[in-house]
């Protein structure tokens, strides 16, 4: 009796780095000039909030242009559009694939509130790839949660599509849905004394995590007060998450550094991994677990260790120590 086969294999994830993901307006020629001189590592055209209504059909073809004679180069490219309950999302998609798509990495999708929302454009983006030629798939889908109801549903949207790269917390829409009291975006609400987006970002981190997304937190609206932005960035980071958006130069540089692991860090994450690797070798004595320094390493070391030598990696980050094998 044949035993039935398993799923299909599927192409692996593109692990972009996303420390610092950067908003321009896609109505704005000079802020889309400017964008490409700066350090983030991914830049995202906006659509949506950014474009005034009377300016959305022409920030289309302007980002269009832009992703087509733009010198992006080390960047991921994105372009944000506008969510599904608006009657812009369609004619934002297609504008931009058909005449960007071989120079687009990811489109954003804004207010996910349902798995369906991103089926739905994982849908369009295949049709138009096939009628225009295009690699069916390679288009990755970052999804936006702003409500409550996106992050009730936040696991199914996850797992909605193999094109969702990312999960994105937003910030200041969440806190209108929920009637936060506070109009500081990013900033803890009066009246309450723990982390009151604890409990959401952890749960889009874990919705990311179990699908193998990339998690990214939302902005911080106050641009000039760098301080403030390295704690809040700091807090994302602290729990896990791959990045934050930038919304000014700035900020770029914090976010850059915040979501790096330091050069210590770094070092020793790769000297884990080789030791690891030798150990368990047949001339490191097939070994679960051995001595490194005065640490011991083993399995579970070595899967910490891959975060923090992938993040490095991700970053462009260069060894400074060498592993040695010890001395028989």
């Amino acid at each position: 009796m044949t035993a039935p086969a398993g799923p299909p294999e599927t192409a692996a994830k593109p692990l972009r780095p996303r420390r610092s993901c950067l908003a321009v307006p896609g109505s704005n020629p000079r802020f889309l000039e400017k964008a490409q001189g700066l350090p983030a590592d991914q830049v995202f055209l906006d659509l949506e909030d950014a474009c005034a209504p009377l300016a959305k059909p022409d920030a289309r073809h302007t980002i269009v242009k832009f992703l087509n004679e733009g010198d992006w180069t080390g960047k991921t490219r994105v372009v944000r559009v506008n969510d599904w309950t608006t009657h812009w999302t369609y004619r934002d998609v297609i504008t931009v694939v058909e005449g960007a798509g071989a120079n687009l990495d990811c489109i954003m999708l804004p207010k996910v509130q349902d798995a369906q929302q991103v089926q739905a454009l994982d849908m369009l983006l295949t049709q138009i790839e096939k009628t225009v030629g295009l690699e069916v798939g390679r288009i990755g889908i970052e999804a936006q949660i702003e409500n409550a109801r996106g992050l009730v549903n936040v696991d199914e949207i996850a797992a909605a599509s193999p094109r969702l790269e990312t999960v994105i917390f937003g910030p200041a829409d969440f806190m209108a849905s929920i009637n936060m009291k506070s109009l500081v975006v990013g900033e803890q609400p009066p009246g309450y004394p723990a982390d009151a987006y604890h409990y959401i970002l952890m749960r889009i981190l874990m919705a990311a995590r179990a699908n193998d997304l990339q998690a990214i937190d939302g902005p911080y609206l106050q641009i000039k007060n760098v301080d403030g932005y390295r704690e809040v960035a700091g807090r994302a980071a602290a729990l896990g998450f791959d990045g934050k958006w930038v919304l000014h130069p700035g900020q770029v540089e914090a976010s850059n550094e915040i979501f790096s692991p330091s050069q210590d860090d770094y070092d020793h994450a790769e000297l884990i991994l080789d030791a690891y690797e030798w150990f368990t070798s047949e001339e490191g004595g097939k070994k679960g677990s051995a001595m490194l320094g005065d640490e011991m390493i083993d399995e579970a070391s070595r899967k910490m260790a891959l975060v923090v030598a992938g993040k490095g990696r991700a970053a462009g980050m260069t060894r400074t120590s060498a592993f040695q094998p010890p001395e028989a």
